[in-house]
């Protein structure tokens, strides 16, 4: 059975203390002052900078598509995915879900994601 990694959207500064990201830091093993990339059980994408400003949309596409190749890279890894950015950061499903399209078999998204893949 594939370890199964909880996939956040987080900022830059590492400060977990909200919304999924603080789920992923009291239950995954994500780490204060890390904002990006696998932490314990957990995998961070930035959507903002700082817990007050967010990043735009081109330097949330630019995070999400490392995160796809690094799930490339581990196909031996289940990557749960929340609907990072559409929370805390204030963006809709349908300007973030594309930067999905391309997900490998081992990226399982959310039905609020796939709803506007479809």
């Amino acid at each position: 059975m594939a370890t199964t990694i909880f996939v956040f959207g987080s900022n830059l500064k590492g400060i977990h203390g909200a919304g999924a990201a603080k789920e992923a830091l009291d239950k995954h093993g994500a780490k204060l002052g890390q904002g990006v990339g696998i932490q314990g059980n957990s995998y961070a994408i930035p959507t903002k900078e700082t817990p007050n400003s967010r990043l735009s949309l081109s330097e949330i596409k630019f995070h999400v598509e490392e995160f796809l190749d690094f799930a490339r890279a581990n196909p031996n890894l289940l990557f749960e995915v929340t609907p990072i950015g559409c929370g805390l950061a204030g963006y809709k499903p349908h300007q973030i879900a594309p930067f999905f399209f391309d997900s490998p078999g081992n990226v399982l998204l959310q039905k609020v994601f796939l709803d506007e893949l479809d």
